[in-house]
């Protein structure tokens, strides 16, 4: 370990050229749009065996994520000490509430005057991590601020952290234990200091947003291009319903009609319009169960009362030149469908934070597929429209060892431990203010009635609401709820929409998440800004659910249907500007459980997804669609193995299309060989061939360059290899793959340069639907090469199949199949690593790759190879052997390995072993990495 910090630190202070990596070596840690402070911190938690902090300012909003951390360590018998203070009466009592809850963290209160440091130490098994810097353990320190903070590792008798943590030490002593005494001396005489705030004061009155403002620019543009229909898709509280009233204000209509389901929301909104456009108040009135007024200027009515024929009767179909549909994607309901077939408007404006239906209703279409304007929910919280969220996922409890389910009894929903066990997890994770105001989601109205009264009964008041309780008892308990004579409203799903709450400062999700879209509804409903409400605790009890994984798609926003995304997104946190995202160990692996019984890219799944996007369009969408809309990954269609290509979805899906058996193959090839965008260089080379008869190798180059991609005569070869399909004279079954693309090539190379082959000349002059297919594939892998580097083979972090290296690496031939773990050529020597072992009797896993320094991953060649043998010989001795490196996870994960760079052999460390359960020889040794490893990958790949 001495020589490896010995490395780390000369890497990092003296020359770049000694190995050091990024786990060791000294760095500046900052905030960026990739990374941030907090990141590095968590990393040095989950891998130390203690801690010592020494910070002056701590914010209640960055202890979520701590406490989902300490919680897990705690598991591991890992504890640490906090030392902060008083200084400036920065922290709030609250603050100090929360840090007591934590039983794996010992906090101290510095007696030091104007306390003021900034310091982290983790002591490890042999070596201690010190960041210190400008980072206080806020949020905005920690996620968002320009901030500094060094990162050094040592040896626990080195100068610098010895004298670090002797400093800790005295601290430590001069220190008094947090107690719950103190704390109410504290409370009694703080004052909340006053601070310079970036938030602008609230103005009385009400102007567009940023996001208003395009949307009534897109609006405005609508009308005067002559359309009828609009539709503004806006997450629940961007404030879409003052949108209206300013696009009402602007539009100043004759007569205005506002509809709703419900007559709370009317109410409301009518309210905001009056705000908003002023007037006399008898230009306003209700139409609802309730009142029965149409003589006014703007009419706000529920579609209950309004749909009625004796109501439809008194209203003339031209009564009204503008009607704002709410909830719009309610809209293709009979009820609403009356309306469409009375009303004559000037305009229709739709308005809705969630157009998708899961009964496949259009809603696109009856706005005539003009969509206004889009804000969603991540767009939301990085414009700073809603309070941010801390969202945890936790296990749910196991009952007598039997999870919950789908299936669970009531009386094991209501046992009492879990309910204890729930109580102390709502009490440990919080909320922001010094009153719970949650609102909790479970499966059953039993259930929620027979909670409510336990909730009580355990003195957290507690009041169930379902859809049988009238709207003014509703109205009367959210009253209380906001008032702070109730800390728990427990519902079903009745205010998954439509209905604020803004104080809410706490969610609760009791049960299966069924569907993205509701999962998101009922987010949004704690997001509304609220005075001294800085953010939102979301917490998720995960149970056995078969539908586990929908739960990190929902909360990225993660459309993609890519199960390499979602299994990240499960496994690393994720940030969305300030708020984040956070699963315990156990919740994770319930989820990844989940996602590895689903099939993401199932004709089902890509049917739905096909159908919400033509709906979304209005015509039959492409690839380029699906990869603008940030809809399902083009890629996920390329990998289904039940997919030749786009275009046998499309018949699939029922659209007419005819392809020829050549046409077949050459959309195949191009699918599943070139849509990939990992090299450029083909598509390229057929873009510009589809513009001009001949393409000459220095005018070829000269594309190449002006792309900044990279090329020799090797790469030109491949290319050519590979667009006349020799590349795939690989036999495979009983043909070979060039066979199955078609048998023919695409280009041919004559004096004068690349052309077209005829035969493909001839399909896509004769065929304009294989033609807009092969040129759609052309465009949308051109997009999908963006993140990679072209200037290189391969980049870094980015994911390769055994063919896509064949290819990279240029050789003459697919030679994937046979390959396995390695293939030693002239040059280089590609090297494939599955890390996590799913049985002990696969072929793999007799070979135990590990990373025990988080710098050099232990390899071993085939069985059997002695030193001697030629393959080794060749890979040890060979002058400028180009070692790169590819790991997966499990063979879970499917055919993707992440590249790790290119890594050399530890020459000392190669010797003969036997290995596995027969004693086979083989020969081992140790690949150092050339690149330091990120700590998001090694969380990927090869954490426990």
């Amino acid at each position: 370990m001495n020589e490896l910090l010995q490395d780390a630190i000369l890497n990092g202070l003296y020359d770049p050229s000694y190995s050091g990596h990024e786990a060791l070596r000294p760095q500046l840690l900052q905030n960026t749009k990739n990374n941030n402070i907090w990141l590095t911190l968590r990393q040095e938690l989950l891998t130390c065996n203690s801690f010592t902090w020494a910070v002056a300012f701590v914010t209640q909003d960055m202890l979520v994520p701590l406490k989902v951390v300490l919680a897990d360590l705690a598991k591991k018998n890992v504890s640490g000490t906090l030392i902060t203070g008083d200084y400036l009466g920065f922290n709030a009592p609250q603050v100090f509430y929360e840090l007591l809850k934590i039983p794996n963290l010992t906090v101290k209160i510095a007696s030091t005057q104007g306390f003021h440091a900034k310091g982290y130490l983790f002591e490890h098994i042999d070596w201690q991590t010190l960041v210190i810097g400008s980072a206080n353990f806020t949020r905005s320190a920690l996620l968002s601020n320009y901030e500094w903070a060094l990162k050094v590792s040592s040896t626990q008798n080195a100068v610098l952290t010895k004298e670090v943590a002797d400093q800790l030490c005295q601290l430590k002593a001069n220190s008094r234990s947090l107690t719950l005494d103190w704390i109410n001396d504290y409370e009694t005489n703080w004052t909340r200091p006053v601070m310079t705030s970036a938030v602008k004061n609230i103005s009385q009155e009400i102007t567009p947003n940023q996001m208003q403002q395009d949307a009534l620019q897109k609006l405005d543009q609508l009308i005067k291009a002559g359309e009828h229909r609009g539709l503004v898709v806006s997450a629940t509280g961007t404030g879409k319903t003052y949108l209206g009233a300013f696009a009402v204000q602007k539009y100043q209509p004759r007569k205005f009609l506002y509809v709703v389901h419900r007559e709370q929301i009317a109410k409301k909104a009518l309210a905001s319009f009056k705000q908003v456009i002023g007037g006399k108040n008898s230009d306003y009135d209700l139409l609802t169960g309730h009142k029965h007024e149409t003589n006014c200027k703007y009419l706000f009515a529920t579609v209950q009362t309004l749909c009625r024929p004796e109501t439809l009767a008194e209203l003339k179909p031209t009564e009204f030149d503008y009607i704002l549909i709410d909830e719009a994607h309610r809209a293709p309901a009979p009820s609403y469908q009356k309306l469409f077939d009375h009303f004559k408007p000037d305009f229709w404006l739709g308005m809705t934070a969630t157009p998708e239906r899961m009964d496949e209703q259009d809603v696109y279409q009856l706005f005539d597929y003009n969509l206004a304007y889009e804000i969603r929910l991540t767009d939301a919280l990085e414009e700073h429209m809603l309070t941010p969220f801390h969202y945890v996922g936790v296990e749910d409890y196991e009952v007598d060892g039997v999870k919950i389910d789908e299936t669970t009894d009531l009386r094991n929903l209501l046992a009492p431990k879990r309910v204890d066990y729930i109580l102390n997890q709502l009490n440990y994770y919080g909320y922001c203010g010094n009153k719970a105001k949650g609102l909790v989601f479970c499966s059953r109205q039993k259930e929620a009635r027979e909670l409510a009264q336990i909730f009580t009964a355990k003195k957290h008041p507690a009041v169930a609401l379902t859809n049988e309780d009238s709207e003014s008892k509703r109205a009367q308990v959210v009253k209380q709820l906001e008032n702070g004579d109730l800390e728990y409203i427990i519902t079903v799903d009745l205010f998954n929409e439509g209905v604020d709450i803004p104080a809410l400062n706490q969610i609760v999700m009791l049960r299966n998440t069924q569907s993205s879209i509701v999962f998101i509804q009922q987010l949004g409903r704690g997001l509304r800004k609220y005075p001294q409400k800085d953010y939102v605790t979301v917490i998720d009890f995960i149970g056995n659910y078969q539908n586990n994984y929908l739960i990190p798609i929902a909360l990225n926003q993660d459309n993609s249907r890519d199960q390499d995304k979602v299994r990240a997104e499960t496994l690393l946190p994720s940030f969305i500007d300030v708020s984040t995202i956070n699963f315990s160990r156990i919740a994770s692996e319930r989820i990844l459980a989940s996602l590895d019984r689903v099939k993401l890219d199932s004709i089902k799944e890509l049917r739905q997804s096909y159908q919400e996007l033509k709906q979304k369009l209005g015509r039959v969408p492409l690839l380029l669609d699906f990869y603008q809309e940030g809809s399902t990954s083009p890629l996920v269609f390329a990998r289904n193995n039940s997919l030749l290509h786009y275009g046998k979805f499309l018949i699939k899906m029922g659209e007419s299309l005819t392809l020829s058996a050549f046409e077949d193959g050459v959309l195949s090839f191009m699918t599943k060989e070139l849509l990939n965008g990992k090299r450029p260089h083909e598509l390229l080379l057929l873009q510009q061939l589809l513009q001009q008869q001949t393409v000459g190798l220095a005018e070829f180059e000269q594309i190449l360059e002006k792309h900044n991609a990279y090329f020799n005569s090797a790469v030109m070869t491949s290319v050519e290899d590979i667009l006349t399909l020799t590349f795939f004279e690989i036999k495979q079954g009983k043909t070979t793959k060039k066979e199955q693309y078609g048998g023919q090539a695409l280009i041919e190379h004559n004096l004068l340069g690349y052309e077209l082959a005829p035969q493909l000349v001839k399909s896509l002059q004769d065929n304009a639907e294989f033609r807009r297919l092969f040129i759609d594939v052309i465009e949308t892998g051109l997009l999908l090469n963006q993140p990679y580097d072209d200037q290189a083979q391969f980049t870094l972090y980015q994911q390769y199949d055994r063919k896509d290296v064949c290819r990279l690496l240029n050789w003459p031939k697919d030679v994937s199949a046979p390959m396995y773990g390695y293939r030693v050529d002239e040059k280089e020597t590609p090297i494939f690593i599955t890390y996590q072992k799913d049985s002990s009797e696969k072929r793999n896993a007799v070979y135990h790759n590990t990373l025990a320094d988080g710098r050099s991953l232990r390899w071993y060649t085939r069985t059997p190879r002695h030193l001697n043998s030629n393959e080794v010989q060749r890979l040890l001795n060979t002058p400028q052997m180009v070692l790169h490196l590819f790991v997966k996870k499990s063979d879970a994960v499917g055919k993707q390995f992440f590249y790790l760079g290119q890594v050399d052999i530890q020459k000392e460390t190669v010797k003969e072993e036997l290995i596995g359960p027969k004693k086979k020889v083989a020969v081992g040794m140790n690949l150092l990495l050339r690149h330091p490893l990120e700590a998001k990958m090694y969380n990927l790949l090869f954490a426990e």
